[in-house]
């Protein structure tokens, strides 16, 4: 299994603990709504080394 997707498995099973166990989604808007936005950027920082590794 390539690293990218591992990275992308564990940010979907973090998004489903955020909208099941944090309530990221609800109706209010709230500090914790910058959490969904954190493990987004750590996505896109992940993917990027590993793509950035995979070609050297």
């Amino acid at each position: 299994m390539r690293k990218s997707n591992l990275i992308i498995i564990i940010y979907i099973i973090g998004l489903i603990f955020g909208a099941v166990v944090l309530d990221l989604w609800s109706a209010d808007t709230s500090p914790k709504a910058l959490l969904g936005i954190g493990w987004t950027t750590l996505l896109l920082i992940g993917l990027f080394i590993t793509e950035k590794n995979e070609k050297n």
